[in-house]
């Protein structure tokens, strides 16, 4: 395991670790992939908002205001740095899904003939690994726009097959937007010649980062993509409040996707100015307290180092993928090996159902997730109705494992296979 790095001594800092669960066994969490856990640090960065600082940003002049504006805006900072960004290209939004939705609808809403623009035959590029937050907005922009979409199959292991990729990214491509890790599978995709083929023809590259920027570094400027989302709650941080990076060229070029107070330069009774990134595209009162939130989470990944982080899941997810090829009848889904694959590991069982799995696991403790995972299309694809999910993090460590294997011997003697 990475040494100095304690998933125990972690743990401490989160609260909720000293819950006792069914049957009084303790909560071995599994299910970070579909939200994290927080830790006090996060707790008390909001609190300690709402409590000494709470009010309405860039409205004021008071001193609640000046504060609550500074305390807003080095948040942006601090998800500007861990991203290797400038702070105005650094978007607060509610969630990924709606800063993907942001990107969509701003191009749909472009003037014909601008750089966004989409049109009859025009493409837009994604894959069978996507969440659905990251493909049915694109199927959307499709159907208003006429553009065509397409996208990247995947082969036994669940890896894109890029043998064709100048055919589907071909100079009709105005958008590719792929998932860096797939949710489903632990799939990391692998970007450069995504990215350079992209911008060979002109197109732009959307990253949903969801499932790799909590997990390890990431430098949008050595990735050389043009647009970013992921969210708060899969990172530590707090529910409601996710981030839309873009290049600051790109976005000062976009429209709005929502209008009102805060992202005006002007207004008069026939139109309205739109003030420059980031403003722009944070209409009304931000999730203020959130945000604060969000840099708290950031600040204690960084305090941990994300190469660290990586390194120790990607041990965890070794010693488990090598546990999981020991049992019978359990099939892992996806990469078996632990090259270029986060710390998701689904899987199916013989003559068990996924959700019959994941509420025996419950019994001991053991909290996974179970089904499609919003990723219907992916499931078709793989011939399964879904699978169980589990998700590594920072607090987890190889006695969960253990647990976790115990458990789904325990499945398999209930349920008689």
């Amino acid at each position: 395991m990475t040494p100095n790095f304690s998933p125990a001594e972690i743990r401490k800092d989160f609260p909720i670790f000293s819950k006792t669960m069914r049957g009084g066994n303790r909560l071995v969490y599994l299910d970070s992939g579909a939200t994290s856990q927080k830790p006090r640090q996060v707790l008390d960065a909001e609190r300690n908002f709402y409590e000494q600082h709470n009010a309405a940003v860039h409205r004021g002049a008071h001193l609640l205001a000046e504060e609550a504006s500074i305390a807003y805006e080095d948040s942006r900072g601090v998800l500007a740095k861990f991203l290797n960004a400038n702070d105005d290209e650094v978007i607060f939004t509610k969630s990924a899904t709606e800063s993907i939705n942001a990107l969509a609808y701003s191009f749909g809403n472009s003037a014909p003939n601008s750089r966004f623009a989409l049109k009859s035959g025009d493409r837009i590029v994604v894959s069978e690994l996507e969440h659905h937050a990251n493909l049915i907005p694109w199927q959307q922009l499709a159907k208003r726009t006429g553009a065509e979409l397409v996208w990247f199959s995947i082969d036994s292991e669940g890896r894109l097959d890029l043998s064709n990729i100048a055919e589907l990214i071909n100079e009709r491509a105005k958008v590719v937007a792929i998932t860096h890790q797939s949710n489903v599978l632990g799939t990391i995709v692998p970007l450069d010649e995504i990215v350079k083929q992209a911008h060979n023809v002109g197109a732009v590259v959307v990253l949903d980062a969801c499932q790799s920027a909590p997990h390890f570094a990431i430098d949008v400027k050595k990735l050389d993509i043009d647009f970013l989302a992921f969210s708060g709650h899969k990172a530590l941080g707090p529910t409601g409040i996710g981030v839309l990076w873009g290049r600051s060229e790109f976005l000062n070029q976009m429209e709005p996707f929502l209008t009102g107070g805060s992202m005006i330069e002007s207004v008069t009774m026939s139109e309205a100015k739109w003030a420059p990134s980031p403003k722009r595209f944070e209409a009304g009162v931000p999730n203020m307290a959130q945000a604060v939130g969000f840099a708290a989470a950031i600040t204690y990944l960084n305090n941990l180092g994300m190469e660290n982080v990586a390194n120790h899941e990607r041990d965890l997810t070794a010693y488990a993928l090598k546990k999981f090829s020991e049992l019978r009848g359990v099939e892992v889904i996806g990469p078996k090996g632990n090259k270029e694959r986060g710390s998701v590991i689904s899987f199916t069982m013989a003559d068990i159902h996924p959700h019959d799995v994941g509420q025996v696991l419950d019994q001991y403790g053991v909290a996974v997730r179970t089904g499609h995972h919003c990723a219907w299309p992916l499931m078709k694809k793989l011939g399964i109705v879904g699978t169980t999910r589990a998700s590594f993090y920072v607090y987890n460590d190889e006695a969960d494992v253990d647990v976790l294997i115990d458990s789904i011997e325990q499945a398999q003697k209930y349920f008689k296979v």
